[in-house]
């Protein structure tokens, strides 16, 4: 199958794809130090109260389709010290789950330096490759480790014919082609959110992903990203260890 060159639908004038889609919600917290300060005693109520109020929003029906991962930022970056990965079909339960951590009591203690949201799709570039199943089938933290970060393309890569730009794209994709160990989950912003994609690198192995990103720099389709910061490098961890690391 061939990809489609016409996604917006300017020339053939198509029907809006109003399929069910899945959003993501990539969710960056940081504790008040002041929490470290209360009694042990109390520290411990208040996280078994937070850990019940965080894994209790999938006990919700099966077709609601909640997907939750959770990881720790503690020690990898300086403003965030844990993340929660959410995957629904309705924006509506992102706000549950934010909800019910405002409800918990160490939520008062939380704030959020970053919170991102997007939406799933298929990939225009790489559909066409058969079973590729880029940018549709999401697995999400198969690895020990995900690699996160806001994406946003220059202006001028969007006055690029759609040939120049697959042929930039094809250089990219069989660039990473070596990088086995290392599974790209992309996701789309657009209208949605300030960036126009998430990406999420999940791995096992940090240095594979370190020179991946190191040999796509040197791919054209790199001269046309405008932003692809802050990076997260965070560790998959249960809400329990990631409590934990906490205090």
């Amino acid at each position: 199958m061939m990809v489609d060159l016409d996604p917006s639908g300017q020339v053939t004038q198509k029907e809006p794809d109003r399929a069910q889609r899945q959003y993501l919600n990539y969710a960056f917290y940081k504790l008040d130090p002041m929490f470290r300060r209360l009694p042990r005693a109390e520290q411990a109520e208040l996280k078994a109260e937070l850990q019940a109020a965080i894994e209790g929003w999938t006990d919700a029906p099966a077709p609601k389709g909640l997907i939750q991962r959770t990881y720790s930022t503690v020690g990898t970056r300086s403003e965030c010290d844990f993340m929660l990965w959410r995957i629904a079909f309705d924006l509506a339960d992102f706000q549950e789950a934010q909800a019910r951590v405002n409800r918990a009591r160490m939520g008062g203690y939380l704030s959020q330096p970053h919170n991102y949201v997007s939406m799933q799709k298929r990939s225009q570039y790489v559909n066409r490759i058969d079973g590729s199943g880029h940018g549709l089938e999401l697995l999400p933290g198969q690895g020990s480790y995900l690699f996160v970060y806001p994406f946003v393309k220059t202006r001028a890569w969007y006055d690029l014919s759609p040939h120049s730009r697959q042929g930039m794209m094809d250089e990219h994709i069989y660039a990473s082609g070596p990088f086995k160990g290392i599974r790209l989950n992309t996701s789309y912003s657009y209208g949605i959110d300030d960036q126009e994609f998430i990406v999420a690198f999940d791995s096992e192995y940090p240095q594979e992903f370190v020179d991946l990103v190191g040999r796509l720099r040197y791919t054209e389709a790199s001269l046309y990203t405008l932003s692809d910061t802050p990076m997260f490098s965070c560790i998959k961890k249960d809400v329990a260890g990631i409590l934990n690391d906490l205090a």
